[in-house]
């Protein structure tokens, strides 16, 4: 657990509080059906985002430039999936920090993600080239 997780938590268990000191039984409920309401939200993007990238083969991107131009350091996997509606291809092992993710478009430019405890904080853009390399750019949270 990070503390993200367990400031949510908290967050969560402080609006039940308030809810009872304010208004008794009915505080309880409404901050719960609110808290429920969230997750539901949170659930439902979550499966929408899974269902579109389901249609799609595994590590394509429509423009790997695009991709590169879009990300941003410290967005999550989930943000990255919605803005190329596909998996990417996994180059780490499995469950194994961090994870290292590829994205490659029709034109051979591929965008290389790390990730670590779930957040973006590099990626580099690989475009092909006349030389065996070709070009690569490459950007992290430091940078920003």
């Amino acid at each position: 657990m990070n503390a993200r997780t367990i400031g949510t938590a908290l967050a969560g268990l402080a609006l039940v509080a308030a809810g009872w000191a304010g208004w008794g039984w009915g505080g309880v409920a409404l901050a719960a059906g609110g808290i429920v309401m969230w997750m539901l939200l949170h659930f439902n993007r979550l499966v929408k985002v899974l269902q579109r990238a389901s249609k799609r083969p595994v590590g394509f991107c429509d423009s790997a430039v695009m991709l590169n131009a879009k990300l941003q350091p410290g967005v999550n996997l989930l943000h990255v999936i919605a803005l190329t509606r596909a998996l990417g291809e996994a180059l780490s092992p499995k469950d194994e920090e961090p994870e290292v993710f590829r994205w490659t478009d029709a034109g051979a430019s591929s965008v290389t993600c790390e990730f670590r405890e779930g957040r973006l904080v590099r990626w580099q853009l690989l475009r092909p080239g006349e030389g065996a390399e070709g070009a690569a750019v490459e950007r992290s949270a430091a940078e920003r």
